[in-house]
């Protein structure tokens, strides 16, 4: 039977390349728009991955997402380096200003102040350069995508200088840091050199980034923190945590990937459906002809369903192919989309929602096969 069913299915091949478009654009749509979400939403505590060694952040009550801060004094720091359970506590910058290169491009920047003993917080991958050459006096790193920003045409090279609120500094490192919410260069400095780089406020600390001792919970320890200090300390996970509710809940990023998942499994369902629901019905008499030769309903069941299996498993196969290409190409041809990839839970969830739309459009057509007349077969 299962033969004569995939017979059926290939003879009327309009309507089987009308399912299998049908799934492949719904699962296209679905999965690239997923991933390009899940993408974005990552890169709002792409600074806070970047910091890998240090397990735990400080900061002011009232933040509540890393974008925005609100400066500490420095003796804020030797309060928490004073508190049981920490290992370590370094300062951290986390600033805007504007960069200007002798080409004339400006730029807005994202500036990193890190520790200038143990420059804790700089991205562990270097494209150039080395660590220690951010201890040079005016040397700064900036990565890799920034770099191209200001110098569009030029290879990636060391030594260049520029101005940073009209400071003049040099590159002396490129780093492959995470990209981060906005497209912006990303530049890390020394924290002494990035406190003269900053505007100039009475407070400049932004975040104190510290790692619990060996044998202390984080999460204990930043409790610790947070009910001897006054401050608000949570770990790294919960600051990440805390940074990306605030943006699903005070932007309208969900909601318009939300809505174009949603159309895209509308959609499908509705092209899905009534394609394979006139396929059906075209082949009644075919259907008919089995159960008078003796084919029971279950039997008819299992065909029909191999059909709609079949044409699934082609389109979604097609479609998620197409999805993981456009993640593997469009993101090294544009670098404003790099770092963007097809997670293997969206490829999971996108195949549960074809199987939601091929049983939404099998419902309506199993039931015209089941109650089918035999005698259908001798009618005109």
């Amino acid at each position: 039977m299962g033969t004569v069913a995939l017979r059926m299915l290939f003879g009327d091949p309009g309507k089987y390349l009308g399912l299998v478009f049908g799934i492949a654009f719904a699962t296209l749509l679905m999965a690239q728009q997923a991933g390009l979400f899940i993408g974005i939403i990552g890169r709002t505590v792409s600074q806070i991955v970047d910091v890998r060694e240090a397990d735990m952040w400080v900061m002011d009550p009232r933040v509540k997402y890393s974008d925005v801060n609100e400066p500490m004094t420095d003796t804020q720091l030797y309060r928490v380096r004073s508190v049981e359970g920490v290992a370590w506590a370094l300062p951290f910058l986390r600033n805007m200003g504007t960069v200007r290169s002798p080409d004339g491009i400006l730029e807005q920047i994202l500036l990193i102040g890190v520790d200038d003993a143990t420059l804790a917080g700089v991205p562990p991958k270097f494209v150039l350069g080395d660590l220690d050459a951010l201890r040079a006096p005016d040397a700064i790193a900036i990565d890799k995508s920034g770099f191209m920003r200001l110098w569009p045409d030029a290879p990636l090279d060391l030594g260049r200088e520029v101005e940073i609120n009209d400071r003049r500094v040099r590159v002396a490192a490129i780093v492959d840091a995470s990209a981060p919410f906005a497209t912006s260069p990303v530049i890390f400095a020394r924290y002494s050199l990035a406190l003269n780089l900053a505007a100039q406020r009475r407070s400049q600390l932004s975040y104190v980034i510290a790692r619990a001792a060996a044998g202390h919970d984080a999460a204990e320890v930043a409790a610790r923190i947070a009910a001897e200090t006054g401050l608000q300390a949570t770990t790294s996970a919960g600051f990440a945590r805390m940074t990306v509710l605030y943006f699903l809940r005070n932007t309208g990023i969900p909601i318009n990937f939300g809505i174009t998942i949603a159309l895209g499994f509308i959609v499908g369902a509705a092209i899905v459906g009534q394609t394979f629901f006139l396929f059906v019905v075209e082949n009644l008499k075919q259907f008919g002809a089995l159960k008078a030769i003796g084919v029971g309903n279950l039997a008819i069941l299992r065909m029909v369903l191999l059909q709609a299996g079949v044409a699934a498993v082609t389109g979604y196969s097609l479609g998620i192919g197409m999805a993981a290409a456009f993640f593997h190409f469009v993101p090294r041809a544009n670098d404003a989309l790099r770092g963007l990839v097809l997670p293997w839970e969206v490829a999971a969830g996108v195949a549960a929602a074809v199987l939601a739309i091929i049983a939404v459009a099998s419902f309506a057509s199993v039931r015209r096969v089941l109650v089918v007349d035999p005698a259908i077969v001798f009618r005109g």
